[in-house]
This record gives C-alpha cells, sequence and structure tokens, in this order.
C-alpha cells in the first residue's frame, strides 16, 4: 500500500448520435430556458421559446464574427444587445461547439474592449464539448500580442477550468513548448504551470526545460506551482531532476476556475431537474451517465466533435497505419475488451481526463500493468482537488449535494478495493477533513475510505487520525462505535494483506531492505492494536458491556490472533483485560465462544513462534517478549479456572482478574458461588444446561444442575459441540488435559 491506484470508466466508442453534441439543431431541441419567476401564464411553447433564443444566438455569433472596427460598450446598443444574448443563453443553458471558435477568436483579438473581452471569455460555458481547433485558433493571438495580458490570463485560467471538455488534446501537446515560455511571466507563471502540469507526457521533458525550471525556482523561491511541475518531470524523468522534492502532496495549484464552474453545475442541475430521463450534457457516451457535477465529468471520455464521417476516415488510417508502425496510439475511446487491451497495451495513452479512469476496469488492469508513476501523481492531483472542492461539510454551499458526494465517495472506495491499494489523496482528504467531520454526513463512505488508509508514521496517524476518530468514537451511538471498529479491522487486514503480498514478492537480495519495511510495519500495526484495546474498553464501560459491541470487538482480535501464522507478521498482542474479562462474563454464548476461539489461535501462533525460535540457529530479528507470553498464561488460568476447574476466584493471577477473598464472596450471599462461571452454571451457557437436562431426565422438573457430572459431563460436551459451539470445543481440546479421555492425554498443559 506504498503505492496507491486508480480505476476508470468503460470508454464507449463514438456513435453517430454524437453529433448531438454538434449539430445546432439538435442541441437546440436539448435546451430548456428556466422562465422569469415574474412570468406565470401565457408563457410560449418551449420549443418555441428554443427557436427564438437559438435565433439570437446565431444572429449574435454573426455580429461578433463580423465585427471588426473596435466599438464602445455604453454607445451601441447592438453592441450590448448581442452580448447579454450570449451571457443569457451561456448560463442558461451553455453554448454550442460552434459557438467557441468566433467568441474566443473575437476576444482575443483586441477588437474590442477589455470589458467586453472579459465578459465574452467568462460567458463560455460548454454545453457538451469545445473544438480542439478553436482553442488552437485563438492560441495563436497570443503570439500577436493583440490582448492585454489580463485577457491572456483569464484565458488561461478559463483553458484550465474546461479542459476536459476539450474533445482532442493532439495539437494542443503540439503546442507545448509555446506554453512553456510564457513561464517568465509572474503572473501567468502559476497558470502556465497548471497547463504544463495536464499537457505534460515523457516526450515533453527535455533538459532544456528542467534547467529553466530549475532557474526559475532560484529565482522566485519554492513555488507550489513550480514544485508540481517539477515533481511531474522528476516522475518521468529521474535522471534529469537530481533534486529533492517534496514527498507529501499538497494542493499545488491556485483556484482557476472563476465562474465557470458554478455556471457548469447550475446548468447541469437545471437540465437533470426539467428533463429527469434525458441528459443533454452527457459527453459522447451511448447511454446517459449522471453529469450533476464537475467531478462526474470525467467518468467518462469526451466524445470528438467531428462527424460520424470523419470518424470513420480516422479509424481506417489507422488500420492503415497499424499494418507497418507499432507507435501509433491506440484510441482509448475505441478499448472495449480485455482482449483489445493485450493488443494495444504498449500503444494506449492515457486520457488527459484523469477522472474518466475510476470506474474503468479495463484502465485499472493498464495501470497495474504500466508501472508509470505519472499516472498516479496526476490522479492524485485530481482526486485531491475534487475531493477538497466537493467535501459537503468543509464547503458550506456543497450541503445540498450531499447525495452527489456519496456517490463519489462510493466510487473512490470501489476503485480501491478493485486495486487493492489505496489513495494519498484519499489519506489526505480525511487527514484534513477529519476534524470537521461530525460523524453523520457521508458515514459509510467516510469509514470505508478510512480502511484504505495507506501505511504512515504513527505521530502522523495518531494526530491526523486517531485523535478526532476518538473524539467521534466516545461521543457517538453504539452503531457508530461498531461502524469505527469494522473500519479498523479492515484497514488492519488490508495492510497484513500488503505485508503479505509484498513478501512473496522479495528476493532473498532484498532481506535488508525488507527487514526495515517490516520494522516499520510492525510498529505501526502494533499502534493501531493498542488503539483498538484502548476504545473498545472504554466503549464497553461507557456503554455497559452490550453484546453487539463485544462482537465487533472480538472479531477485531480474530485477525490479531492469527497474524504470526495467516499473515507472517512477527507481532501478536493480547487483548487488553478491559475486553477479555467483559468476553469471559459475558451473558452471550456467542461471545464467549469467540473468545474460546480466539485464545485458542493465541496458542497456536505461540506455540509456532516458540518452536520457530528454538529451532532457528540463527538470531531472529523480533522476538515475541516474555510479558506476551505471560499474559497469555495469566487469561488461559482465569478461563480454565472459570469454565472447567471452577477455581478463578482463587487462581486467577492478573492484576486486574477475578481473584477475590472467601469471605468477600460470601458476603455476596450467592450459592456455590465457585462453580458460578463453569461451562455449566455460567450466563452464557445455563440455557444449554437446561436443555440437556429436559432431554436426558425429561420427566424431573428440578433443573438439578448437579446431575450434570462424571459420564453425563462428557454427554454435556458432546450437546454443546452438537450446537455449534466450535470456539469452546478446539479451546478445551487445545488447552485443558482430559485424562478421562485417552484422545486428549496428550493434550499440553495450558501455559505455553
Amino acid at each position: 500500500m506504498q503505492r496507491r491506484r486508480s480505476s476508470k470508466t468503460p470508454k464507449q466508442p463514438l456513435q453517430a448520435h454524437s453529433k448531438n453534441q454538434t449539430d445546432l439543431s439538435a442541441w437546440r431541441k436539448e435546451g430548456t430556458i428556466e422562465p422569469e419567476k415574474s412570468v406565470q401564464d401565457n408563457q410560449p411553447p418551449k420549443d418555441q421559446k428554443n427557436d427564438s433564443n437559438q435565433y439570437t444566438l446565431e444572429q449574435a455569433l454573426s455580429y461578433f464574427e463580423k465585427v471588426q472596427d473596435r466599438v464602445s460598450l455604453k454607445k451601441d446598443s447592438v453592441l450590448q444587445k448581442h452580448l447579454t444574448t450570449v451571457e443569457s443563453i451561456a448560463l442558461q443553458r451553455g453554448l454550442p461547439p460552434e459557438a467557441f471558435d468566433v467568441l474566443l477568436n473575437v476576444a482575443l483579438s483586441g477588437k474590442l474592449a477589455d470589458t467586453v473581452n472579459t465578459r465574452l471569455l467568462k460567458s463560455l460555458v460548454p454545453a457538451s464539448v469545445i473544438p480542439e481547433n478553436s482553442v488552437v485558433s485563438s492560441v495563436s493571438w497570443l503570439c500577436v500580442s493583440k490582448c492585454s495580458g489580463n485577457i491572456q490570463l483569464l484565458f488561461l485560467r478559463w483553458l484550465i477550468t474546461v479542459f476536459d471538455f476539450i474533445d482532442h488534446k493532439e495539437q494542443l501537446h503540439a503546442l507545448y513548448g509555446f506554453f512553456f515560455s510564457f513561464l517568465q511571466d509572474e503572473k501567468m507563471c502559476p497558470y502556465v504551470c497548471h497547463l504544463l502540469y495536464l499537457l505534460t507526457r515523457k516526450e515533453s521533458v527535455k533538459p532544456f526545460r528542467v534547467r529553466r525550471l530549475l532557474d526559475l525556482q532560484a529565482k522566485m523561491g519554492m513555488q507550489s506551482h513550480l514544485q508540481a511541475l517539477l515533481s511531474l518531470y522528476k516522475l518521468f524523468c529521474p535522471e534529469l531532476v537530481t533534486i529533492t522534492l517534496p514527498g507529501k502532496m499538497k494542493t499545488y495549484f491556485k483556484n482557476s476556475e472563476g465562474p465557470w464552474k458554478a455556471a457548469i453545475n447550475a446548468i447541469r442541475r437545471r437540465n437533470q431537474e426539467n428533463s429527469p430521463v434525458s441528459q443533454p450534457l452527457v459527453l459522447g457516451t451511448a447511454q446517459p451517465q449522471s453529469r450533476k457535477r464537475k467531478w462526474n465529468t470525467q467518468l467518462i471520455i469526451p466524445a470528438s466533435s467531428t462527424n460520424k464521417n470523419n470518424l470513420e476516415e480516422d479509424r481506417e488510417k489507422k488500420r492503415c497505419v497499424d499494418l507497418y508502425s507499432t507507435n501509433e496510439s491506440f484510441p482509448v475511446e475505441q478499448l472495449q475488451t480485455f482482449s483489445q487491451l493485450l493488443q494495444n497495451i504498449h500503444r494506449l495513452e492515457f486520457p488527459s481526463q484523469m477522472g474518466s479512469v475510476l470506474t474503468n476496469p479495463l484502465l485499472l488492469h493498464y495501470m497495474n500493468c504500466i508501472k508509470d508513476e505519472s499516472i498516479y501523481l496526476r490522479l492524485y492531483y485530481w482526486m485531491g482537488q475534487t475531493l477538497q472542492e466537493e467535501c459537503t461539510w468543509c464547503v458550506a454551499d456543497n450541503i445540498r449535494y450531499e447525495e452527489e458526494f456519496k456517490d463519489f465517495l462510493e466510487t473512490a472506495y470501489k476503485t480501491q478495493c478493485f486495486l487493492q491499494e489505496g489513495f494519498s489523496s484519499c489519506e489526505e482528504f480525511l487527514y484534513k477533513s477529519l476534524p470537521l467531520w461530525d460523524g453523520f454526513c457521508c458515514r459509510s463512505q467516510i469509514l470505508r475510505l478510512v480502511s484504505w488508509i495507506p501505511l504512515s508514521s504513527f505521530s502522523e496517524m495518531k494526530s491526523y487520525l486517531y485523535d478526532p476518530l476518538a473524539q467521534l468514537f466516545f461521543t457517538s451511538s453504539l452503531y457508530f462505535k461498531c461502524s469505527v471498529l469494522e473500519s479498523l479491522k479492515e484497514l488492519l487486514q488490508n495492510w497484513l494483506n500488503w505485508h503479505v503480498i509484498h513478501l512473496d514478492s522479495e528476493s532473498d537480495s532484498q532481506v535488508h531492505s525488507s527487514n526495515t519495511t517490516l520494522s516499520g510495519l510492525v510498529n505501526v500495526v502494533a499502534e493501531l492494536i493498542h488503539f483498538v484495546g484502548w476504545i473498545s474498553t472504554v466503549a464497553l464501560r461507557l456503554e455497559n458491556n452490550p453484546t453487539f459491541l463485544l462482537y465487533f470487538i472480538l472479531d477485531f482480535y480474530e485477525t490479531v490472533c492469527d497474524m504470526y501464522l495467516r499473515y507472517d507478521l512477527p507481532l501478536l498482542i493480547m487483548p487488553p483485560a478491559g475486553v477479555f474479562y467483559p468476553a469471559l462474563l459475558s451473558m452471550d454464548s456467542v461471545s464467549l465462544n469467540q473468545l474460546c476461539y480466539i485464545m485458542y489461535r493465541y496458542r497456536t501462533n505461540l506455540v509456532a513462534a516458540k518452536e520457530n525460535e528454538q529451532s532457528k540457529k540463527k538470531i531472529l530479528q523480533f522476538k515475541f517478549s516474555s510479558q506476551t507470553y505471560q499474559e497469555y498464561n495469566q487469561y488461559i488460568i482465569a478461563m480454565v479456572g472459570c469454565l472447567w476447574t471452577s477455581s478463578a476466584f482463587q487462581k486467577d493471577i492478573h492484576p486486574q482478574g477475578l481473584r477475590m477473598d472467601d469471605e468477600l464472596l460470601k458476603k455476596t450471599t450467592a450459592q456455590e458461588f465457585k462453580t458460578s462461571f463453569n461451562i455449566v452454571y455460567h450466563p452464557a451457557m445455563m440455557g444449554y444446561a437446561v436443555l440437556f437436562l429436559q432431554q436426558a431426565w425429561p420427566d424431573d422438573t428440578t433443573f438439578n444442575f448437579s446431575l450434570i457430572k462424571g459420564k453425563k459431563w462428557n454427554w454435556y460436551l458432546e450437546y454443546l459441540y452438537a450446537q455449534g459451539l466450535k470456539g469452546l470445543k478446539v479451546f478445551i481440546e487445545s488447552s485443558i488435559n482430559r485424562v478421562s479421555q485417552a484422545s486428549h492425554s496428550k493434550a499440553g498443559n495450558v501455559q505455553v
């Protein structure tokens, strides 16, 4: 779990119906306009209204396309009218792909005042996709310096925000060097770094670019945006970037979304309210999918804005090229089957939209095969930004979108389960948000994410995870306490599984490094077990030892007791007395049976560890302390004294055990106090004893428990075993020397 990965969405082939994204008439039919609040009655039909608005949009685009001379906004009512039309339609339902070429050209050409250009750029809200040609054409205006620096800056912010709506990226990648030249501008540098971060491929990393970034860092200091780009460069070409960079991910870039994100979200919500079945904002999928908020826009691969004929021509060209070249990239939107992945894995290029990988198992398999760290860095950056922006309890305005955020967290959790690895971006999100979390919002999803936190140092986990979680744990309901314990059990299992996987993959030459890793793992796992033992002890006292809570606590220790044999981890930690004795004296047979099984597994692991220590000629790095054996023996004496020899009050030697003076016991006025907790009189077992007496002596209604002795005692044991108490069975057979039965005559003493 040192490295995390991600899953992705199945890419659907571009269907013929994708023309709905580019054909203006089709876009017009899908759009809806929210009526003014003052208009109650006599509204024109929706189609008529859409036709009218579309007509005015076409007029506005025609006007801006033909404008030549500098026009004053205050003095020209026609300009005001068309500008208002573009803004209104953009905010209501977004602009069609055809509008971007016209509006970008006029905004960046310098023909109009900056006030008009600013309003035009802020109105560039996509309804579906943005043609790459329109973006490339607009970038060309930056070469001639026709627009002001503020307009260039606003254009870059817009380009970053809508980057995932651009249908293709190949021509933009060709402009990488052009964008790189803008790094010398201090105001534009943060946004240029952000754009370059999105565009960077391995072939983009050149020695002269690394030197330029290092020079800028020496001049400006340790700027987060420069560190981000250098980190990506170092992943692609570590031999070129030799400086030490921060290992922890943080918020690298400034928020560049401006008004566009809010407008896109508003359009999606409005379209979903007006048309719950059809989703006009779905980008190029064969079947409509949820497009509620920005994070969800990443779950698919946007379709091209080219028509079907051009698409077929492109595919035919690719088939011809494939016959002669193995370097031609395979379009990710054409990836449909696992066999396609195997055939084209060396030619597959990851999409620029990292969010599109979250629910795509084929791209997930690709990530597992191709050890490209840049993929993970890009994914973590995107997920970190999205989690931070969409968190419903960290951002006040997001509380209305709790269900959408739940879906996103659920997707992140399922992705980690598929990959069997935790995401560092999810870890950092939890560390930042848990102190602010109320324990109710997205409870199930948050606790599931906790179970996939990757291995960290104890100091980090204590302050960022254990402390805030403990505060919520002690002040929340019984159900919440059980949910937290279940989550921490899964976290422990995930760590142990990670250890087993990496242990199997290590060669003999890596023993030294693996020992170092093992030492850290042992320490972190031990702290987690101690933490769970502490909160479990307190919780049992707070809740008055409920059986429901005790089940989850013992379930956790079922994993702990088998760590040595099942997971090959040289660590065993006994449950605290505050857990052991409530389980031993529980009123429920399930809890007692669980405890018996746990103690049996502890014995099996400790015996194996002792034999291993004695048989090894070389000194082992890890040995169980004598305190572990001593504590186990104390617990075993208490259990045998309770369940078998009826001597717990006399022989229990644990400092927090059951030992009491006979005089004190007599004051309780309890009859036969010595046998109160054996397998006949124990509160958890008395129901079985009653049923046994009814079957053995059906005519006796006195329920004389003293009849269960001698041969009847053995019959009673067989009866208990037949009732499914397997934990009790293996405990008695392994830890109690029953001289009366030959099959058990060789059983060892209870002490290891």
